[in-house]
């Protein structure tokens, strides 16, 4: 599953609100109910196990990046959602500096495999220094998503 695969404009918010994870997560749950892939009334069960699994240990995986993410039988196909924060987020990240990409997806429950996979590609694609600059500095959700699709390619 890659990224390009499970976003569209509608689950992008360029400019994030949140000062910390929590806000981040719960900003960003928002914008998959405003884009129809989650239910409103799962809102909090869906909230409380991302923010269950980032309990356990930091999605902040350095480089400016946030990928908080977990399973859920509240869904049936992998979603996701991703912020952009000028500013940056606290995220209690590894190397402690502040995250400026906030990717948060959902698996259904059970599909450990495609779990692992979604997240393998989201961390590699991101990790890409010339993807995270181009996703910065793009002008709008339009943009971001080009960005994310072509670089998928490769």
């Amino acid at each position: 599953m890659e990224l390009g695969d499970i976003l569209t404009p509608a689950q992008i918010i360029t400019d994030l609100q949140a000062t910390n994870r929590w806000e981040a997560i719960d900003e960003l749950i928002n914008q998959l109910i405003l884009a129809g892939k989650i239910k409103p009334e799962n809102r909090d069960a869906i909230s409380a196990v991302v923010k269950k699994r980032e309990t356990s240990m930091s999605t902040g995986i350095g480089f400016g990046i946030g990928i908080p993410h977990a399973s859920t039988d509240l869904i049936f196909e992998v979603v996701g959602a991703i912020g952009r924060s000028p500013k940056g987020v606290n995220f209690d990240a590894l190397d402690n500096q502040p995250v400026h990409l906030v990717m948060l997806f959902l698996v259904p429950q059970g599909q450990f495999q495609k779990h692992l996979h979604t997240l393998a590609n989201i961390a590699k694609l991101l990790h890409r220094k010339e993807l995270r600059l181009a996703l910065e500095q793009a002008p709008d959700a339009a943009g971001m998503m080009a960005i994310i699709k072509e670089q998928s390619k490769k």
